[in-house]
């Protein structure tokens, strides 16, 4: 991100002897002489706006994550905390908060004109408060706090925060430019970081889509789409998994017996299942677990859960790096003579619904996938070198996914490093 994105960024205090008192550690230049942060009360900020809507405007609603959006933007029921009997103005710029969910960071600013249920509650700023700035206070978990410790309610669940008591609330803030200021920075961050966020969803739904035209849909033999060398190459074949893998159960180590585990082998269950690629395991054996009979899989071997589906709804398949041992609830699935292992995954994750369908819940409670039903599972597969070719684009595709996974949580861990300095330390917000 660009110093241009966000006009210049603040600067590290240096504060004279005896303390930096109530000042954030980053602040911006124009304002390094401004003072200390003041002390206000919140009904000195901020007014209660209590007009009944009318027609024509559009209805809004608070969510926990994305502040206010418009009601038939979501694609879930929206269930307001009381039933409506009329709705509540609110003009652009004001905060919207769910009295019941304030403690949680409920609430948002108002983009525009608009409605809101009865049940929240409507703040209107005055001069001295920019309400973005107060949409970042709001959430620090000091403020969360503050916010807790106001709400009325004999447990969590039935904590309200009603008008007059977010009104009593005192705690310190800048001046209103300065307010501004930290504002505008950090929705600067924020639109970066929705634009990476929009990037990795649209790769997102690249590799789904891609997924559903380079593997046969169910009921088919032959993908849609084949790469342009392949076009006068022999059909897909179909085979059975038994016919393509070695399938081997895992098993676990005696607990009774500290020589079999804190070796160097990883050891696999399904907590470790959770992306294709896998490279190590939360829990290792030793040789003399591997001595005393526990499989170990070689690397590019798959690994797939067999059991416990039930409760993860989802069939974990893996891709070993290293040699690896795995438990009783995971099978091994070496690939035979004329098989691309990173095909094959690729081939599984593609017909997962399958797979899906396939779990059996009756009298195991998390379901299981039976060895007999495994080795019948039907896949169609093109020559080795197809395998190769559609392979290696989705492992291309997969990894700018992870690049621009980590990069967005880069910057999701960069902001949230930014708001611990652009704040006073959490003790001090409440001084």
């Amino acid at each position: 991100m660009s110093a241009t994105t966000t006009n210049s960024p603040p600067a590290k205090g240096e504060y004279p002897e005896g303390g930096r008192g109530f000042l954030p550690t980053l602040r911006f230049p124009e304002f390094r002489d401004a003072g200390e942060w003041e002390k206000r009360k919140a009904g000195s900020l901020f007014a209660h706006r209590t007009t009944k809507g009318g027609q024509g405007l559009p209805i809004y609603s608070v969510t926990m994550n994305d502040g206010m959006v418009r009601r038939d933007s979501l694609d879930r029921k929206v269930d307001d905390i009381e039933d409506a009997a009329g709705n509540k103005k609110v003009c652009r710029n004001d905060i919207a908060y769910n009295m019941m969910r304030m403690w949680q960071g409920a609430m948002g600013v108002a983009p525009e004109d608009c409605l809101v249920s009865p049940a929240y509650v409507v703040l209107a700023p005055n001069k001295e408060a920019a309400p973005h700035f107060f949409q970042y206070l709001f959430k620090l978990p000091a403020m969360l706090q503050l916010l807790t410790s106001h709400s009325r309610g004999l447990t969590k669940d039935r904590l309200r925060l009603y008008f007059d008591d977010f009104a009593k609330m005192e705690f310190r803030c800048p001046k209103v430019k300065e307010q501004q200021r930290i504002a505008d920075f950090l929705a600067a961050i924020d639109e970066y970081i929705a634009t990476q966020t929009e990037r990795l969803d649209i790769l997102k739904t690249h590799k789904k889509g891609l997924m559903q035209q380079l593997f046969p849909c169910e009921g088919e033999s032959q993908p849609r789409v084949r790469f342009p060398e392949f076009l006068g190459a022999r059909e897909w074949g179909e085979q059975t998994l038994e016919q393509l893998v070695q399938i081997q159960s895992g098993a676990t180590p005696s607990k009774e017996n500290p020589e079999f585990w804190n070796g160097t082998v990883p050891w696999v269950s399904a907590k470790d299942m959770k992306q294709l690629y896998l490279d190590d395991a939360q829990d290792h054996i030793s040789a003399a677990a591997i001595a005393d009979g526990v499989k170990v899989a070689a690397p590019g071997t798959l690994l797939i859960l067999t059991r416990g589906m039930t409760l993860l709804k989802d069939v974990p398949i893996c891709l070993l790096r290293r040699k690896m041992s795995f438990n009783q609830d995971v099978k091994s699935l070496r690939p035979k003579e004329g098989v691309n292992a990173n095909f094959l995954a690729w081939s599984l994750l593609a017909q997962k619904p399958r797979l899906l369908a396939m779990v059996d819940i009756a009298g195991h409670g998390t379901g299981k996938l039976g060895t007999d039903d495994l080795k019948a599972f039907v896949l169609n597969l093109p020559c080795l070198a197809e395998q190769q070719r559609i392979a290696d684009c989705l492992t291309s595709l997969d990894e700018l996914i992870t690049a621009a996974t980590q990069e967005l949580d880069t910057l999701k861990t960069h902001k949230k490093g930014l708001m611990q300095q652009l704040f006073p330390a959490m003790d001090e917000m409440r001084a």
